[in-house]
């Protein structure tokens, strides 16, 4: 079994750190998207890292060192995978995305969870041309109420991705992967320009107070920008915390 491993960020590195804790004689290639802890730890366990430039720089990386990549598994990585590295690994690319798809596809996964009052969770599914539309190999649910806002569902996401990957990973080594399509009819899309827009209300108009909260508490995340109105030529962010009541 050899596997390349795309990794970005802390659900990457936590990841990445664990198969090399693990399952070291797996991992062929980690690539990074920049000379971090990721890659810091790679070198520490003599396996082969490089920064990605492109998906061609990685793809023809691998054709040069001669590797015989049998899987490839894509940890929170921030960029849309393309031909030719699409195809590098002869068994396929799985993906950790943060929703449980066909929910929540594309960005944003913890704001329209909530806006939109969707199941919410993490998949694990194959890499294929559209966005975050292949077939599904694993999910975890993940149960939330109105305490929660886009922060907490972030924390939970993330902690329940690396365990997924754990739980799920001495399967993917024997390349008898389960798998079952995707109905995205059934689900959403969204792309990273709808945010802003999502997030603005206007004081002149009436909405019900749940999407009012729902939208409130899904742009509730400390070192973020909040849920937002203008008035007077200035404009406000608003932020909430909601508690359930004790009797």
């Amino acid at each position: 079994m050899k596997l390349l491993v795309m990794a970005d960020n802390v659900v990457g590195a936590e990841i990445t750190h664990w198969l090399l804790a693990n399952y070291r004689d797996d991992v062929a290639l980690v690539v990074t998207t920049g000379d971090n802890a990721i890659s810091e730890s790679a070198r520490a366990a003599t396996v082969p890292t490089i920064v990605f430039e492109s998906d061609a720089q990685v793809a023809q990386h691998v054709a040069v060192a001669a590797m015989s990549i049998d899987l490839a598994l894509v940890a929170w990585w921030p960029k849309l995978i393309r031909h030719p590295l699409l195809r590098v690994a002869k068994h396929g690319m799985i993906n950790t995305h943060p929703s449980l798809l066909p929910h929540n596809r594309g960005k944003h996964y913890n704001f329209w969870a909530l806006v939109e009052e969707a199941p919410f969770g993490v998949t694990l599914h194959f890499v294929e041309d559209g966005i975050d539309s292949g077939d599904i190999v694993a999910q975890q649910p993940i149960a939330y109420d109105w305490e929660d806002t886009g922060e907490t569902l972030f924390v939970k996401a993330r902690q329940a991705m690396v365990s997924l990957v754990a739980q799920t990973y001495p399967t993917l080594r024997t390349l008898s992967i389960p798998r079952r399509g995707q109905d995205t009819s059934l689900g959403s899309l969204h792309f990273a320009r709808e945010l802003d827009a999502a997030s603005a209300f206007d004081i002149n108009q009436s909405y019900s107070a749940r999407h009012l909260l729902n939208v409130l508490r899904a742009r509730t995340f400390a070192g973020h920008p909040a849920a937002w109105f203008a008035d007077d030529n200035n404009e406000y962010e608003v932020r909430v915390d909601i508690r359930k009541r004790t009797r």
